[in-house]
This record gives C-alpha cells, sequence and structure tokens, in this order.
C-alpha cells in the first residue's frame, strides 16, 4: 500500500513538472538575481551574493568573447511553443526574424527589450545579431543560462535546430 501510494505521489510531482516547463517562457517579475548556476547548465544553485553582475557585457562579439549560455530554438508565432505574444511588444513575431527571448537575469526586468545581442557559437565560431522581444521565465521552468531563438538564428549560424540545445556566448551589441 506504501508503494502505491509512493509511485502515486512520484508520479504527481513529474507531472506537475512537465507542465510548469510547457509554460516556461511568461509573466513573472522575479527577483533577476536568484536561480540556477548558469556555469554549469542544468544544476541549480542559489547565488549567495547579494548583488549579481550584469551579464552579457557590452560590445564585441566575434572570437566567442561574451557570456556562456544554452541556445534553443522556440517559436514566436501564434499557436507554437512560446505561447502568449513576446513580452516586450507585445506581438508574435516570425520564425524567419532574428529573435531571441532571453532567461530572466539576463532579460534584466526588460532594460534588455528591442536592444540587439550578438550570439556566437561555440561549435563554429559564427556571431550574429538578434533582437531581444520577450523573457524565458527562469521562475517558470526555464534555466537561468537560455539563449531561445528562432529558426532564423540557428539557420544564420549554419547550425542544425533539431540538435535542441548548443553551447553559444552572447553579448551586448
Amino acid at each position: 500500500m506504501a508503494n502505491t501510494r509512493l509511485a502515486v505521489v512520484a508520479m504527481l510531482v513529474i507531472l506537475l513538472q512537465l507542465s510548469t516547463l510547457s509554460v516556461a517562457r511568461h509573466h513573472a517579475k522575479p527577483d533577476p538575481c536568484v536561480g540556477e548556476d548558469d556555469s554549469v547548465p542544468g544544476m541549480v544553485h542559489k547565488h549567495k551574493k547579494p548583488h549579481c553582475p550584469s551579464p552579457g557585457g557590452s560590445g564585441g562579439g566575434g572570437g566567442g568573447g561574451g557570456t556562456p549560455g544554452v541556445m534553443t530554438v522556440n517559436g514566436f508565432q501564434k499557436g507554437e511553443d512560446g505561447g502568449a505574444p513576446s513580452e516586450c511588444d507585445g506581438k508574435y513575431h516570425s520564425d524567419k526574424d532574428m529573435i531571441v527571448a532571453l532567461s530572466t537575469r539576463w532579460y534584466a526586468g526588460g532594460r534588455r527589450c528591442g536592444k540587439m545581442i550578438n550570439i556566437t557559437s561555440k561549435k563554429n565560431g559564427r556571431t550574429v545579431q538578434a533582437k531581444v522581444v520577450d523573457e524565458c521565465d527562469s521562475n517558470h521552468g526555464c534555466k537561468t543560462n537560455i539563449v531561445d531563438t528562432t529558426e532564423a538564428v540557428w539557420k544564420a549560424l549554419g547550425l542544425d535546430s533539431d540538435i535542441g540545445e548548443v553551447p553559444v556566448t552572447w553579448s551586448d551589441a
């Protein structure tokens, strides 16, 4: 009987985790300094510093400089994985546009809305620019090291989006 109850509780926890992942990109306005440690993708640690640094730096781009992250592919058109309209402008965007959603800390409460960032593939060294239009909500399933882009960004970098995740660096353009 106890094993059955434990199995049911475990299944409920798994289902809850999956449901929060499906709404990962939108709408909370959390503390941008609290979240996962972005130095190791997938590792969860609370920041112990009272103030967090401003990631992304400025300028630069080519040569692999910038903040390390993991690029993922997402749909920003109505009815796609992204869900609701973009946080920055309340609109949906074409997957042919060079656009990006950044993890909550990097999104910086919307301060990067409409700004261009440089994204460099660690696999081939290519760099492109994309416009920040949305937040990948780190308090609702998005890791804190995500650069969530359209298919167009993957193509411009010469990458296959079927891979799902690739290491990149990014910086403010």
